[in-house]
C-alpha cells in the first residue's frame, strides 16, 4: 500500500519537472523568437556617418572620396543606398597590387596615387540610386538588379535572414551584394556579404560590407596597375 502511494505521488512531481524543463527551453530560445533587427538611424548624411565612425574603419574609403568630389556630393545630397567597404577591403587590394608590381619591377602604388578615372568607375559600383532598406529586397528570393550611380552599372542584391535556434529565418538579416560582370552565369559573379544593414541616414541607407570583401570586385589590380 505504501509503495502504491509513493508511485502515485511521484506522477505529479514528474509532470512538474517536465513542465519546468519545457518552460526553461522556451525561455532560452525566446531571444530568437522575439528577434527584431530594428532599423538604426543616424542624424546626418551618408557621408557624415562615414566620417563619424572610429578611426581605422572608413579612412581609406574617405581618402578615395576626397579625391572624387562628385561622389562626395552624391553621398551628401542624393537619395542613395550605399554599400560601404571598410579599411580591410582596401588594404587587401593595395597589398595584392603591390605584390604584383614588385614582381614586375615597378614602384608601389597607393590610393593617393591611383588613376582617378578608374577609382571613380569602381567606387560608383557601391552606390545604388534610391534609398532602400532590406524590405525592398525581401520579396525577391533570387535577388534583384539595381543600377549604380553615374554609369548605370547593374549590381545584384539578394536578401537573406539567417536561422536561429528554435526559429527558421529568425536570425540576423544579411545582404549578398554582387557584381554580375554583365554576365548571366552566376559562377562568374563576384559576391560580397554584409556585416551590418539598414543604417538609415538623412539621404540614404548604409550597408557595411564584410572585411573579407575584395575592393573593386576583383578588378582593382587590373584597372590601376599601369
Amino acid at each position: 500500500m505504501i509503495n502504491r502511494n509513493r508511485k502515485f505521488l511521484q506522477w505529479p512531481v514528474l509532470v512538474l519537472v517536465l513542465i519546468g524543463m519545457t518552460f526553461t527551453a522556451c525561455k532560452k530560445d525566446s531571444e530568437y523568437y522575439d528577434y527584431n533587427n530594428n532599423v538604426k538611424e543616424f542624424n546626418g548624411t551618408v557621408l557624415k556617418y562615414l566620417e563619424a565612425q572610429p578611426p581605422n574603419t572608413f579612412d581609406s574609403l574617405l581618402l578615395v572620396l576626397n579625391r572624387l568630389p562628385d561622389l562626395k556630393d552624391t553621398l551628401t545630397n542624393q537619395s542613395i543606398t550605399f554599400f560601404a567597404p571598410t579599411n580591410a577591403s582596401f588594404q587587401a587590394a593595395i597589398k595584392n597590387l603591390n605584390i604584383l608590381r614588385k614582381d614586375q619591377g615597378k614602384t608601389p602604388l597607393y590610393l593617393k596615387d591611383c588613376d582617378l578615372s578608374q577609382l571613380d568607375i569602381l567606387m560608383c559600383r557601391y552606390i545604388i540610386r534610391g534609398s532602400r532598406t532590406t524590405e525592398a529586397y525581401a520579396p525577391f528570393a533570387d535577388g534583384i538588379l539595381y543600377t549604380s550611380v553615374k554609369y548605370a552599372y547593374p549590381m545584384h542584391i539578394q536578401y537573406s535572414r539567417l536561422n536561429a535556434s528554435g526559429f527558421v529565418d529568425g536570425g540576423p538579416q544579411s545582404i549578398t551584394y554582387s557584381d554580375p560582370k554583365n554576365n548571366i552565369f552566376e559562377k562568374y559573379w563576384q559576391r560580397s556579404s554584409t556585416n551590418a544593414v539598414n543604417i538609415k541616414a538623412k539621404n540614404g541607407v548604409i550597408n557595411i560590407l564584410a572585411p573579407l570583401h575584395d575592393y573593386g570586385f576583383n578588378e582593382f589590380v587590373s584597372r590601376v596597375n599601369n
